[in-house]
């Protein structure tokens, strides 16, 4: 990983290490993997804020979060496909969880307006 400078692992396939090599794996001077790391702890604090007190405006901020992360996923996930020419199976599938986040975060906040 970038993160701790080693290679990614990601079985057969190089798509993993080619995503990590590009200049595209580092955005202000920091890399990708960090940004989405602190990304994740963000969702959770919130989630944990919002199952623990009830606090819509948490279960909000989640999903504001996840609309800005599935737009960002949705970037890298085109510099994946048509610019990098390679696929990294992590970032995909951190891809498709941020998406299917953003949904289920949807999905609750429509039934809390309701309660």
């Amino acid at each position: 990983m970038r993160l701790f400078g080693e290679a990614p692992v990601c079985g057969p396939s190089a798509g993993c290490e080619t995503v990590q090599q590009s200049k595209y794996s580092v955005v202000l001077g920091v890399p990708v993997a960090a940004w989405g790391s602190a990304f994740s702890l963000a969702l959770v604090l919130l989630a944990v804020r919002w199952w623990r007190a009830a606090d819509r405006r948490a279960l909000l901020a989640a999903y504001l979060l996840l609309l800005g992360g599935s737009l960002a996923v949705a970037v890298l996930t085109y510099l994946e496909l048509f610019v990098i020419h390679a696929i990294c199976i992590w970032c995909a599938s951190y891809a498709v969880a941020t998406v299917a986040a953003m949904i289920t975060a949807g999905i609750a906040l429509g039934r809390t307006a309701s309660s």
